[in-house]
């Protein structure tokens, strides 16, 4: 009777450890990844969403020009607030051109005027104009300017986006017709146009 109780006692032994299943492993859980900031959220194609940019500008070689331009996205197009300092009183002409390089003395690195759309030169208000056509701001006789304008055609966002190119104030004033450029004389200051800190 001993020897049966201890063969099936060993009978149950094997039995459970047949059906036994291994502990099983679990992976230990990774956190979802943090929401980027909102001007790096990418919508597509790894575009930014760009809410403001600001370009700081400089004063090109002889001339003591110097001020900010902002622009800040709006449903459709872009307000541009421009403050500057030290210019000749009058007219200036001034604009969005090709390249954000300002390295040489006179800016001719920034190249000719932003003009995806290979589009005629105009003012800010014709329906054929360049992307960086801003027309031109208006000096006191103190030499100081400021101008603020809802841009319908520039955009902070997309493959037209102006950011990354750079803004450029001439000595003379544009007169919005001539080609290419409305022969508004040499480049006295430039800044290259990036995207601002959000507030």
């Amino acid at each position: 009777m001993k020897r049966i109780w201890i063969t099936a006692a060993i009978l149950g032994m094997v039995v459970m450890l047949a059906f036994a299943q291994p502990p099983q492993q679990t992976e230990p859980k990774t956190p979802p990844p943090a929401m980027p900031p909102k001007h790096e959220m990418m919508p597509h194609m790894g575009t930014p969403v760009v809410e403001r940019a600001i370009c700081v500008l400089y004063p090109t070689q002889g001339n003591n020009v110097h001020g900010t331009v902002t622009f800040e996205a709006l449903a459709k197009g872009v307000k541009v607030v421009v403050d500057v300092q030290g210019l000749a009183p009058g007219k200036h002409g001034f604009h969005v051109h090709e390249f954000g390089d300002c390295s040489s003395p006179d800016a001719a690195s920034a190249g000719g005027h932003y003009n995806p759309m290979q589009n005629p030169h105009g003012g800010p208000t014709d329906k054929q104009r360049h992307a960086g056509d801003l027309g031109n701001l208006t000096a006191d006789a103190s030499g100081n300017a400021h101008l603020e304008w809802s841009d319908p055609v520039m955009t902070l966002r997309g493959p037209h986006s102006i950011v990354g190119h750079s803004v450029v104030l001439h000595a003379k004033e544009d007169d919005l017709k001539s080609q290419p450029s409305g022969e508004s004389g040499p480049r006295v200051a430039c800044g290259v146009i990036g995207i601002a800190k959000m507030p």
